[in-house]
């Protein structure tokens, strides 16, 4: 696994070992930086369920002013710290190593937003639709004037709903046994 763009392309990224992370493959995450294009201009990004941290490392060697990673797996936490390190965004990351519907509860009330947000949680839960639902109830997501997406990752089988509170799926993709959806805001 590896940075595929920007400033810190190439550079290697570690992943948590046993099975309880799924990193994104760099095939997808190509595609779906080539989808996205450019960060907006003083991008915020949130990656839920971040693991090793890659969509949320990749938008800032892309040009995202901050990432804000959420995963409540120790083990995890650990490397990502290692990656950011690595990558030396230590200045523009913020890690929460808790629970992601808590952390979306906590952003809201603290009244955060964000461009793009990521969603790549185990496939074999409902963790994406909790997610979904949380985020579509919220103003957590930036308005498409201002190019707020998010983003699931989903097993091919099991794709999300085409809407959650005030988000609507735009696209989905598919890469091998992997889907990929993109959510917007509805326009008003």
């Amino acid at each position: 696994m590896r940075i595929i763009s920007g400033f810190a392309g190439g550079r290697r990224l570690r992943a948590p070992t046993g099975n309880k992370t799924r990193p994104t493959s760099d095939r997808v995450r190509e595609a779906l930086f080539s989808i996205l294009g450019t960060p907006p201009e003083a991008c915020r990004v949130l990656d839920l369920f971040a693991g090793s941290g890659g969509l949320g490392l990749e938008a800032l060697s892309r040009g995202a002013a901050r990432a804000v990673f959420v995963d409540q797996d120790k083990d995890a936490g650990l490397v990502l710290r290692h990656n950011i390190k690595e990558v030396g965004v230590g200045d523009a990351s913020e890690i929460h190593q808790t629970e992601a519907l808590r952390a979306l509860s906590k952003f809201e009330r603290a009244g955060r937003s964000f461009h793009w947000i990521f969603i790549d949680p185990p496939y074999a839960t409902d963790l994406a639709e909790q997610a979904l639902e949380a985020i579509g109830n919220s103003t957590l997501l930036c308005d498409a004037e201002e190019e707020g997406v998010v983003v699931v990752e989903h097993d091919k089988r099991s794709a999300p709903g085409d809407a959650y509170g005030c988000l609507i799926k735009t696209d989905t993709r598919r890469y091998g046994d992997t889907s990929v959806s993109f959510y917007e805001r509805k326009s008003a």
